[in-house]
């Protein structure tokens, strides 16, 4: 700042003033500590500069599979409010494994982000979580909760896929099979409880042999319903309770030269933005990932202000898209 200083021929607070929009700076000088600084190549030392200040403007997330088109858009809805607020976000996979995700969240606590977000792993609660409570970092969980006392938000599951298994119902199926996802997380306990309602709800018993184990990943969930629909006593209708999944129970349909909705029909919890261009298109419950990554950004600020009211769990809405997949015309 001293060599720009140099060039320009004014004081270092002058340059700071430039730098910073602190205070007013003629255009003349303005523009000669600007080709001072393009001159000599100038940055500021953010890092010093955080320490003076006792904040980074940096918040951290930690999330899993970044790879699933659902995550990646609520990654971006969350950069983007934050980016409005003035903070930087740093990203870490947890790859939905408590030891990753344990390893991503002190790395991001070493670098002193301001707040954090995260997406919790089974089992975060005994691991991550309590860790970066005990820090005080102002935290913020989003699309799971666990039993901790925090700021929590998500999509509404379990009338979603109550309402989903209901309208398989409301068409007449009752052996109705489901893909369930990875366990120990409060997003796949709820979403199945959904469905067992439905079924309870109309004097049907869960059918163990109808219950697919899907993790929450594709080729797993592949391989599920390929060995399910190869059976002689199979489903009339199969409900996929999230998106990675819903990609591996089509491609096993596919595989076995199965039609949508004519041969089984389909539902799904999780919308594509391309599922328009999907034959038959899916019937799905889509999730409102704008209105939860802002959301998530706004209690998170509010705690870095000061915010100290108790802990918020909020449950967004998501939106019933009735298309064809069900067999409706």
């Amino acid at each position: 700042m001293g060599d720009v200083a140099r060039i320009a021929g004014v004081s270092a607070s002058t340059v700071s003033h430039v730098l910073n929009g602190t205070r007013k700076v003629d255009s003349g000088t303005r523009l000669r500590v600007e080709a001072a600084i393009e001159e000599t190549g100038y940055r500021r030392n953010v890092v010093a500069r955080s320490l003076a200040a006792g904040r980074t403007n940096t918040i951290g997330l930690s999330i899993a599979a970044l790879t699933n088109p659902y995550f990646g858009s609520l990654v971006h809805a969350v950069e983007r409010a934050l980016s409005d607020a003035g903070y930087v976000l740093i990203v870490g996979d947890s790859h939905d494994h408590v030891t990753s995700e344990k390893r991503v969240t002190d790395s991001l606590l070493d670098r002193q982000v301001d707040g954090m977000i995260v997406a919790p792993a089974a089992g975060s609660e005994r691991v991550a979580l309590p860790d970066i409570i005990r820090t005080g970092t102002p935290l913020v969980l989003i699309d799971r909760g666990v039993d901790l006392d925090c700021d929590q938000v998500g999509p509404e599951n379990v009338s979603s896929a109550r309402s989903l298994t209901e309208h398989l119902l409301d068409l007449g199926h009752r052996r109705i099979a489901v893909v369930r996802g990875l366990a120990g997380i409060s997003s796949t306990t709820e979403r199945f409880e959904g469905y067992t309602t439905a079924l309870a709800d109309r004097g049907i018993a869960v059918d163990p042999g109808l219950v697919l184990e899907g993790d929450s990943n594709t080729d797993v969930a592949e391989r599920e319903v390929h060995a399910l629909m190869s059976t002689s006593d199979r489903p009339t209708a199969l409900v996929s309770l999230n998106n990675a999944m819903t990609i591996g129970t089509l491609k096993a349909l596919r595989a076995l030269g199965l039609s949508i909705p004519a041969d089984v029909a389909f539902v799904c919890y999780d919308d594509f933005e391309w599922s328009d261009l999907f034959e038959p298109k899916l019937t799905a419950a889509a999730q409102d990932v704008e209105t939860i990554g802002a959301t998530a950004v706004d209690l998170l600020l509010r705690r870095i202000r000061g915010h100290e009211a108790e802990p918020q769990r909020i449950s967004v809405p998501t939106t019933f898209h009735h298309r064809n997949s069900c067999g409706c015309t």
